[in-house]
């Protein structure tokens, strides 16, 4: 760029700023807007940050209009003013607003995610078509943002979701058909989250056939199983996660070195796979029915195979932790399941888990 572009640009902002033929404020603004989207991409900060200054007072005062047209024309720029920006984002009016939350690379994390704390559901909207979206983003948008909101940002492969806005997904396409299938079409949901998922819908499939016919409750639940069953093996045939972790604790099974070390291990690690297949094999169940016990809202089923294998309650506090947050469940009640973990009977636990592989056979 040449040293005699900042004074070039500078005498035609002193000529729009001065002309007696501009009668108007926002006739002001349209041309100094013209002169910055001309030059776009020449322009080094020094020249940026003066027409950020000057764009910044033009704003004052004028129609919403005037504002959305310029939002609309900045917000494509990549060196658009960053000041400017920042306000036409946090516009009240979503013609002004909407464009720039949508497509402008000059609005930082922090800027978004204030935003959609504050603004309304068309602003979250807007938020959500981004070409991308950060942890602490969408955990706002799954937080306070509408179906509409919600199912645009679960559609969006630009998305990244955190542990907590995973869980708030599921919570909410517990009911929606539509939001559970994106939930399910995308590569990065974590097989615990799909897990869940299944479970939740199959309780609520389960809950609504067998109130419209309690005789063929039994027959519907065997359905609902086998259909989760399968669902969630296709989850996994997904996953190398999955692959590398069967591999490992097969091997640790079949050399006799799988013990309650071993699970305490992988719990720590949070790995869910390690986890729900060690159990699995320590107390021959299938994967299916423990990976269920991971996923359920109440920790029952997960107090008795730790009661049936005679784990420590150093272990077992460590699985419920891990099953509280597959669930999404608050942090585990450890006085409680304590109680109920002390009380327990190791031979009624492991009556039960004998239950538990006799039911699993029969709806083989």
């Amino acid at each position: 760029m040449s040293r005699a572009l900042p004074n070039k640009v500078l005498h035609q902002l002193e000529d729009i700023l001065a002309s007696r033929y501009v009668s108007r404020q926002s006739e002001i603004l349209d041309r100094v807007t013209d002169l910055f989207v001309v030059g776009s991409g020449k322009f080094n900060e020094e020249h940026v940050d003066l027409f950020d200054h000057v764009l910044f007072k033009l704003l004052d005062n004028v129609a919403v209009a005037a504002r959305a047209q310029l939002g609309s024309r900045l917000a494509v720029l990549p060196d658009a003013p960053p000041r400017l920006i920042k306000l036409l984002a946090s516009d009240e009016t979503i013609a002004v607003a909407g464009p720039v939350l949508r497509q402008s690379d000059r609005l930082d994390e922090h800027t978004l995610v204030a935003t959609a704390q504050a603004r309304s559901q068309e602003h979250l909207l807007a938020i959500s078509g981004r070409k991308t979206l950060t942890e602490a983003i969408t955990d706002v948008l799954v937080d306070r943002g509408d179906q509409a909101v919600v199912a645009n940002t679960a559609n969006n492969d630009g998305a990244r979701f955190s542990e907590h806005g995973f869980s708030g997904l599921v919570t909410k396409a517990s009911g929606d058909p539509g939001l559970a299938m994106k939930l399910w079409s995308r590569p990065d949901s974590p097989r615990e989250v799909l897990v869940r998922l299944f479970v939740e819908a199959s309780d609520a499939v389960r809950g609504q056939l067998a109130s419209a016919d309690a005789s063929r409750k039994e027959i519907v639940e065997l359905a609902v199983a086998q259909a989760s069953d399968r669902l969630q093996a296709a989850a996994r045939m997904r996953s190398a996660d999955f692959a590398d972790a069967k591999g490992y604790v097969e091997m640790l099974h079949a050399t006799g070195q799988l013990h309650e070390a071993q699970l305490h291990g992988f719990a720590k690690e949070g790995s869910f796979d390690k986890v729900t297949l060690a159990l699995a094999l320590m107390c021959k169940l299938p994967l299916d029915v423990v990976e269920r016990s991971f996923v359920r809202k109440q920790p029952d089923q997960l107090l008795v195979l730790a009661k049936a294998l005679d784990l420590s309650w150093v272990t077992t506090t460590t699985l419920l932790f891990m099953q509280a947050s597959a669930s999404g469940s608050a942090r585990p009640q450890l006085d409680q399941h304590l109680a109920n973990f002390t009380q327990m009977q190791p031979r009624m636990a492991q009556s039960t888990l004998q239950s538990y592989r006799t039911q699993q056979r029969a709806a083989e």
